[in-house]
């Protein structure tokens, strides 16, 4: 029962990052601008609930500073993401909390992995705190989230998702060992991964993705040209989405060249690293071409959340082949 519990907890995971970009691309982030964790879990069910919702929509700047001829209907429509990816968060709580409590009491968990959930349920606490400071940083004057919370908010679901699948591989016994170069090129892979997921939530909050869209150059130059337009020049890197961008592409061809080698340093491993090696391999290359695809349309809502999904699942596959390299006790 404890593995199909924490692959329920882990598709949910998905689901609320994927909803939460579809969430962003549809600019319904700012669409609820109070924090109501139990209450709001019900939307408005009447008329007058529904014109006291959007009257305090009508407050934020986004609706004064982008979408001042908006209609109810059409505030409907923005309400609809937001609600769902709130009402998934607080779906996934219940979900989570409920049967920990529960097998924490049969004694159903290891020790180790017992003190492990219960580092992932302080990180989903935090990640429901962050996502409202996140929509908070939209509601002052700018409509605009902060896309350094954007990525923190990003970075900790995908941490959580990494907790919970990493003890998931543990009870289902996914161990066994590899070589140490494979297990040290696994564990840079992971690295590049975390750096390039890091840069795509800033493409997301900069909204680098609707500039530059040709490939493999950008306008005709390797270097945007406006890349380092900003001063002090490591802002750029941060700050600028030219640059932003930029590196977003440059991580893609490392992680691909990094997945590349250490397909063939497992070449000869054992024959599940082997698989993994290569579903990793496959992984990261269709997960590549979403990006571009992604990119050159000029970032279409539905190859854009595929794109996101495309990273969470080649995460879970870089996760497992990494698990399944480290020589450590099952259960």
């Amino acid at each position: 029962m404890v593995p199909a519990w924490l692959a329920a907890v882990c598709a949910l995971v998905v689901a609320m990052v994927v909803v939460g970009g579809v969430t962003r691309l549809t600019g319904s982030g700012l669409s609820i601008v109070e924090w109501r964790p139990v209450t709001g879990a019900v939307p408005p069910l009447t008329d007058g609930a529904w014109e006291e919702a959007f009257a305090a929509y009508r407050t934020s700047p986004q609706f004064r500073l982008v979408n001042a001829s908006m209609s109810l209907p059409d505030f409907k429509r923005i309400f609809f993401w937001e609600y769902v990816h709130r009402l998934l968060g607080r779906v996934l709580g219940v979900v989570f909390v409920v049967p920990f409590v529960w097998f924490l009491r049969r004694r159903a968990l290891a020790p180790r992995h017992a003190r492990v959930l219960g580092v992932a349920l302080a990180l989903g606490a935090l990640q429901g705190l962050v996502g409202w400071l996140m929509v908070k940083s939209g509601l002052v004057d700018v409509p605009r989230v902060s896309h350094y919370r954007l990525a923190t908010h990003l970075g900790l679901a995908l941490t959580l998702l990494g907790v919970l699948s990493w003890v998931l591989f543990d009870l289902r016994g996914d161990g066994g060992g590899a070589s140490p170069r494979v297990r040290a090129a696994l564990t840079l892979v992971l690295g590049l991964l975390g750096a390039q997921i890091f840069y795509g939530a800033l493409t997301a909050g900069l909204r680098a993705g609707v500039g530059y869209n040709t490939f493999p150059t950008m306008h005709g130059r390797w270097f945007p040209v406006d890349g380092l337009a900003l001063s002090p020049t490591w802002t750029n890197w941060v700050e600028n989405p030219a640059t932003v961008q930029f590196t977003h592409r440059a991580l893609a061809l490392a992680l691909l060249v990094a997945v590349g080698v250490t397909a063939w340093l497992a070449r000869r491993d054992r024959p599940a690293i082997v698989a993994a090696t290569r579903a990793l391999g496959v992984l990261a290359l269709a997960q590549a071409t979403l990006g571009v695809v992604t990119l050159v349309l000029v970032v279409p809502i539905g190859i854009a959340a595929a794109h996101q999904l495309g990273a969470c699942v080649l995460l879970l596959a870089a996760l497992r082949a990494r698990h399944g390299a480290a020589r450590r006790p099952n259960g």
